[in-house]
This record gives C-alpha cells, structure tokens and sequence, in this order.
C-alpha cells in the first residue's frame, strides 16, 4: 500500500516520470549493507576510482579499497549488515523491481552507497556518524538516508550535517518511533534546525499518523 495504494506514494507514475533521470548516489548510513544481495547487488555504489584488492589507497580519499563503502564501526572496507535494518533500508530505496524477487524499492535510478556506523545490536557511536555523512558528501553521494537516532544533541554532528549543507548534501532523516512531539522533546539528528534536513514521520495505511511515529510542527516536514 505505500507504493501504490490510496495513502502511497503513487510510485508507479514516479517510476513513467523518472525512466531517463539521471542516476544518484545515495548514501544509506546504517548498520551496513548486503551488497551481495539478489535484489540489491546490481545497485550498489562502485567507487570507480579505487582498485579493488591491492591495498592501496588509489583515489586518496583516507580509505583503502573502498569499493562500496566503509565500516566505521572497524574501520575496514567491507560494510557488511550484521543487524538487517541498513539492508531493508537500502531495499526500501532500491531494491530492482519486477525480478521476481522479494521488494520493489522506491526508486530505480540510484547506486547505494553503503556506510556502516551501527553495530549488529543497532548501537553507534556519534562520531562514527559523522565520519561516515563526511565521507559520503567527500565522495560525490548527494543525498543520505538516516533512519536512526537518539541520544543528546551534539555540536560536532550539527556542525556536519551544516557541512553537508553547505555543500549541497540532503540528509533525510527518521523522526523517530518514540510517539512524542518532538518540538518539545527533541529527537536527533531530525530535530537539528539545519535547512538540509528532510525530517520523516510514518503513516498507516489509513493515511493517519502512525501510533509509534514521532511528529512535530516544526521538526518533522513530512509523512
């Protein structure tokens, strides 16, 4: 129903209207990517200027054979999903449509960029987050998804996130599953007052704002 249904995004005429778009890098910063997968290996994100396996750092970025990522959380070029939330995630966005296998994703003109900064618990370190939405502007992802947060709010992540901002990067932000206003009780990083954010609360197939979702008049933008 999300895709098609009467309260869904209405995929199926943003899939006529974006045949011949041009293709964008999105960057899933998450607990990893199965990049392996059936539905999703044939959109991950290629780092054209890295040399797989010969240990040498080719494009200079600080990584060495960053083929499809990096995992922040051990610091090693294999952004593997040991939790499953960044692999729905990624098939949410881009899983390959009629293929007979598992989802449909939302859109079918992007590469995922896969950043792993969650553990398999789904736990993270702020500073892992902020390495990882660096590396995705410094490597050409114009857009990030986020679908994490908690914890207080910090200047260094604000301060990245502005970063991003200023060079054109959107970072797409969970509001959060916690059902509170989050204009009184801030939720980070969607309650940050950076204009780049894209702050997204759930709806149910009713159309109504879901029981868990958090919400916010002035720090979620959409449902």
């Amino acid at each position: 129903w999300g895709l098609i249904g009467p309260h869904g995004i209405e995929a199926a005429d943003a899939w006529q209207n974006s045949v011949s778009a041009n293709e964008v890098v999105v960057a899933v910063i998450d607990s990893g990517v199965d990049v392996a997968h059936p539905d999703l290996a044939s959109v991950i994100w290629i780092n054209q200027n890295e040399i797989p396996g010969n240990g040498i750092d080719d494009d200079g970025n600080g990584y060495v054979d960053d083929i499809n990522g990096w995992d922040f959380t051990t610091n090693d070029n294999l952004p593997d999903d040991g939790n499953g939330h960044g692999t729905h995630v990624a098939g949410t966005i881009a899983a390959v449509r009629n293929n007979n296998i598992g989802i449909a994703g939302v859109a079918g003109n992007v590469k995922i960029m896969a950043l792993k900064f969650l553990d398999s618990s789904g736990n993270g370190y702020t500073n892992n987050a902020l390495a990882a939405l660096n590396y995705a502007v410094a490597n050409g992802a114009p857009i990030s998804n986020n679908s994490w947060g908690g914890g207080g709010s910090s200047t260094s992540l604000f301060n990245a996130i502005e970063a991003a901002n200023q060079a054109g990067h959107t970072f797409v932000a969970a509001a959060g599953n916690s059902g509170r206003n989050i204009d009184s009780e801030p939720s980070y990083p969607a309650a940050y007052g950076n204009s780049n954010i894209i702050s997204v609360a759930a709806i149910n197939s009713s159309g109504d704002l879901a029981s868990f979702s958090n919400y916010g008049l002035n720090n979620v933008d959409i449902a």
